[in-house]
């Protein structure tokens, strides 16, 4: 799980409420954490993979879209590996880890293990919070006719150069001067707090408010592809703004607790005595999110794929070689390097009459498709976009 307790876990001189997490059932806590990430890395691994059965041809190089996506799923991953790994030291080398709890200690490897594996895990799922706020941004610009994939170079500066921006300033103020005087004062905790969920709650926040408007802009398009709005066309609207409503229940789902643990233990650390009995509920609360928070961190991978492609199969085809989608081109040329595959399934509910052949008209459907890459309808579900399939 990703939860900045785990640097603060770092400092011999922790505060109460983060010992009273951290040394909640351990090896219970840990264990369902290598359980949830296992199990998320192996699905998410699975929806990626190209499947058998499946007709492809050539197609242009992918849009910007769909390697954001990809891009989400590999921090997922990468984070999941560095969950599973830090996990299972503590599971197998407690005392180990008990050295990290030594003032003043003359090992420093247990410190550099707990400093680094926590960096790991939370850069990783930091920078997957950027890239889901880059989704969002770029939804909106395409629509707009705004972006292409000369922008994904902007995105990967802004990605890469925020996350370990943030994460670098919020270890550097937590662990200012030492290790052993890290928890002295909020002064030290509150900027590190605020540099590793500023990232979670601008997602919160904004990617709603980003999905609406392209939604809103989405419409406004079709309804100028011809000058009516069709009983197809609405469904296609309607497709894309569940897709974003998926995207957003899932990131709420799985990062909520998080924010609720965090009330929680701020809350217990600003009582004289956390152990009182009128605060018994609120322990528990907060020990239940803990637990929670160890299930559904991890799993965020998998649920993205969901969300992103719907269920891809189980029939994996492992004869690597060069994939491509299957596409087909709303007209015989493409716009340059703002050009963006059609998915099949905006074929079959848009283009059933007539093409359009102006190069305004191709625009909107190529923005439009791009934001339907990976829906699936009806007997459709062989050809969703899955960018797996467009790297290979």
């Amino acid at each position: 799980m990703a939860s900045p307790r785990l640097e603060t876990y770092c400092c011999p001189n922790r505060d109460a409420a983060t010992q009273l997490v951290m040394n909640f059932q351990p090896e219970v806590f840990c264990g369902v954490c290598i359980g949830s990430a296992s199990i998320s890395l192996l699905l998410t691994i699975l929806q990626l993979l190209p499947k058998k059965g499946q007709s492809l041809r050539k197609m242009p190089k992918a849009s910007s879209s769909s390697t954001i996506l990809l891009l989400i799923s590999i921090c997922d991953i990468l984070g999941g590996l560095g969950i599973i790994f830090r996990s299972s030291v503590w599971l197998g080398f407690p005392g180990f880890i008990a050295n990290i709890s030594v003032v003043n200690g003359t090992d420093v490897w247990p410190s550099a293990f707990c400093v680094g594996s926590a960096m790991w895990i939370q850069l990783l799922y930091s920078a997957g919070f950027w890239w889901l706020f880059c989704y969002a941004v770029d939804s909106y610009l395409v629509v707009r006719r705004s972006a292409g994939l000369s922008t994904i170079v902007l995105y990967h500066m802004m990605t890469w150069g925020l996350a370990v921006m943030l994460c670098v300033e919020g270890i550097a103020l937590l662990y200012y001067p030492s290790l052993s005087s890290c928890e002295n004062g909020l002064e030290h905790a509150i900027p590190h707090y605020i540099t590793t969920y500023a990232p979670l709650l601008l997602v919160l926040v904004v990617n709603p408010v980003l999905f609406r408007r392209t939604v809103s802009a989405v419409a406004s398009l079709l309804k100028g592809r011809q000058g009516i709005y069709t009983e197809n066309e609405r469904r296609l609207g309607t497709e894309i703004q569940i897709r974003f409503f998926k995207i957003m229940l899932v990131f709420v789902i799985c990062w909520s607790s998080n924010i609720i643990n965090e009330s929680l233990l701020f809350y217990l650390e600003m009582q004289p005595d956390i152990n009182e009995m009128p605060l018994k509920n609120i322990r528990s609360a907060a020990l239940i999110t803990w637990i929670i928070m160890g299930i559904l961190n991890p799993m965020q991978g998998f649920l993205f794929t969901l969300a992103f492609y719907g269920w891809t199969g189980w029939r994996v085809d492992l004869k690597w070689r060069k994939r491509e989608i299957l596409w087909e081109s709303m007209s015989s040329s493409t716009v340059g390097e703002n050009a963006y595959p059609s998915p099949v399934n905006y074929q079959s509910n848009i283009h059933d009459s007539k093409k359009i052949s102006t190069t305004d008209s191709q625009q909107t459907d190529e923005a439009i498709s791009m934001l339907s890459e990976g829906n699936t309808s009806g007997d459709d579900r062989l050809t969703r976009s899955s960018p797996i399939y467009q790297g290979w």
